[in-house]
């Protein structure tokens, strides 16, 4: 089955947090800074972030940007 972009970049920062190269704690890079990173629009980020957020792996603190909650 196909992946989706969103899914890949979701897949790609899950094994960043499980490799411990974005710890318990730390802060992700910023949504334009991801987008240049993984080489995908803006909106893509953001439906990645959504699902790391459902799956309580991350949180996105208002103005703060989003941070690591949870191991995969």
């Amino acid at each position: 089955m196909a992946e989706y972009e969103w899914q890949r970049v979701a897949r790609e920062i899950e094994q960043e947090i499980a490799s411990g190269r974005i710890p318990r704690g730390g802060a992700l890079p910023g949504i334009v800074r991801m987008a240049e990173q993984y080489g995908v629009a803006d909106r893509t980020v953001r439906r990645a972030l959504q699902d790391l957020r459902d799956r309580g792996l991350i949180e996105t603190l208002p103005r703060k940007g989003s941070f690591v909650v949870g191991q995969p």
